[in-house]
């Protein structure tokens, strides 16, 4: 079975250890459960736009063959 499968406590730094410094823009230093909540930057929402029918594509003027 798994061990500790579902702990509630709060977070906390190991012995003799501290939390990591105040960002320098930040009012105050975060909590270790904010450090923990990844920013919408670093986790986007995922895009499942579906095609609804065939669609020539534009012509990419990037697109070249290699020399």
């Amino acid at each position: 079975m798994l061990a500790a499968c579902g702990g509630r406590e709060e977070l906390q730094p190991t012995a003799g250890a501290s939390l990591p410094p105040k960002p320098y823009a930040a009012e105050a230093t975060p909590r270790p459960s904010e450090l923990m909540t990844p920013e919408v930057q670093a986790r986007p929402e995922r895009s499942d736009e579906l095609l609804r029918r065939s669609e020539q594509r534009r012509d990419d003027r990037f697109d070249l063959p290699p020399k």
